[in-house]
């Protein structure tokens, strides 16, 4: 007879075997392994956070006796031989590694062959594609995710779910793709705030589960207009039933348009990430190129023409601008705006635009994607919603009423 574990990642193995042929979010899949560790778990192995939890890893992160392959040709055969900190730390917690999701190559914006349970016509979003579509359609509750501009919160608004970056550098990156030391996340994808709230815990080394922390008083949520031309009109209408609902719970709702200097922070977070990212890939690049995208190719070249002094101005500019930052989340609890423009392009030729995402990379912020609202074609449109540094408790505290309060008042 099953134990509750091994029930769990049978059920987990099945929607795989049954879904996964048309949706494509799985590059390696570990059935023997995933059984054997549910069934040490329910003869009494290791207990915690994420006891008995099916988890998918982003296939830029290392799992131990697994490929990892980064979504490039390069790296066809490669087995890791140790598991990178944060899968480490999920497997202390008691999760069950069932396999490796599916990565556009090299994280970048070149688009997989991953597509969006939501409708198949439609793209996933990138780069954390697979694990985005893994738990939208219900194979695994929790995957892992990276976000070096939007990578996190924009497929888990194109896919229904949601998407936790964390604040930068909360979670540890050995053992995983590096693209950009001054903006990399590791992230994840869930169905509930309340499994966002234990993966964090998980990922801080906690042992124990404890409650997200009491809101007694008055919300004060501030809506950021901040590039809200690149916005369609489906958006702008999700954002402006949220904040209708929102006044109606009685929460405090005032608009704050960010000072041109955070529309500097937006591009040095672009010019930043080309710099990085070609840094970092000078071995594919110079060992490799016939096997790399010709644009990815292209977009590292224009990146290694930038120089460290134009870098090191950047980096300096978006430190002020973080210093900026933390003073304005001093009368507000978070600031709401679109996790993208839109919901999911059709098609899979596009990632989508993640201009409302680089600047809450840039700036450190940890960042929800709130599942709520739908457009006529029934797909996502998910609203970003974003916290001070550090403060990550509280704003999965405050996404957990804000998404009550919009589900009552929605008829999507």
């Amino acid at each position: 007879m099953m134990g509750d574990c091994e029930f769990r990642i049978e059920d987990c193995l099945a929607q795989i075997e049954m879904l996964d042929g048309g949706i494509g979010a799985w590059e390696f899949v570990d059935a023997a392994g995933a059984r054997a560790r549910a069934r040490e778990l329910d003869q009494g192995g290791a207990t915690g956070l994420l006891h008995g939890m099916a988890i998918g890893i982003k296939d830029i992160i290392d799992v131990k006796g697994m490929p990892t392959g980064h979504g490039s040709r390069i790296y066809a055969g490669n087995i890791a031989r140790l598991d990178a900190a944060c899968v480490a730390l999920a497997r202390a917690a008691g999760a069950v590694i069932i396999g490796k999701t599916v990565s556009t190559e090299l994280a970048t914006f070149v688009p997989s062959r991953s597509r969006n349970p939501q409708n198949l016509d439609f793209s996933p979003g990138g780069s954390s594609a697979g694990s985005a579509a893994a738990v939208s359609a219900g194979m695994v509750p929790m995957a892992f995710g990276t976000q070096t501009a939007g990578s996190v919160i924009r497929p888990a608004a194109f896919c229904g779910v949601v998407g936790f970056k964390p604040t930068f550098g909360l979670v540890p990156r050995s053992g995983v793709k590096l693209q950009s030391d001054t903006l990399d996340t590791v992230g994840a994808f869930t169905r509930t705030i309340e499994d966002a709230h234990r993966w964090y815990l998980a990922m801080t080394g906690a042992t124990r589960l404890s409650s997200l922390p009491a809101i007694d008083r008055t919300l004060r949520i501030a809506l950021v207009p901040n590039f809200m031309q690149h916005a369609d009109v489906d958006m702008s209408v999700a954002i402006a039933e949220a904040a209708d609902a929102m006044n109606a719970a009685g929460v405090q709702v005032r608009e704050i348009r960010l000072a041109p200097t955070y529309d500097e922070a937006q591009r040095d977070q672009q010019f930043i990430q080309m710099a990085e990212n070609a840094r970092h890939y000078q071995p594919e690049l110079q060992q490799h190129r016939h096997l790399l995208n010709s644009e990815l190719a292209s977009r590292l070249d224009e990146g290694s023409a930038i120089t460290a002094e134009a870098c090191n101005a950047a980096r300096l500019r978006l430190e002020t601008a973080r210093k900026q930052a933390d003073y304005l989340f001093g009368d507000c609890d978070a600031w709401l705006m679109p996790s993208a423009c839109g919901a999911a392009p059709r098609g899979l030729d596009s990632t989508g635009d993640p201009v409302f995402n680089r600047l809450v990379t840039a700036l450190h912020l940890p960042a929800l994607n709130l599942p709520v609202y739908r457009n006529k074609l029934r797909m996502p449109l998910g609203l970003q919603l974003i916290g001070a540094r550090h403060q990550d408790e509280k704003l999965l505290a405050t996404a957990a009423r804000l998404i009550e309060i919009m589900r009552a008042n929605t008829h999507g």
